[in-house]
């Protein structure tokens, strides 16, 4: 069975854009500003949490110490 997908006007306006790129480097660039912006916006966040005091040392101890592997039976 097909499924049918709409575009939202975001997303059609970054077609739109790339459509007007003419070479895989100028759409790496736009790829780069992209993530930039995400993780721009990450750290913005993760500032927000620290400064409020929801995220501190303690908790970045427990993720970086966190065992999130799956465990296979051999």
């Amino acid at each position: 069975m097909e499924q049918s997908m709409e575009l939202n006007r975001a997303q059609l306006g970054i077609l739109r854009l790339l459509g007007r790129m003419n070479t895989l480097e100028k759409v790496e660039e736009l790829r780069q500003v992209i993530s930039n912006y995400y993780a721009q916006k990450a750290t913005e966040a993760m500032d927000q949490l620290w400064d409020s005091g929801a995220w501190n040392e303690d908790k970045n101890e427990s993720v970086l110490n966190e065992h999130l592997r799956t465990p296979y039976n051999v």
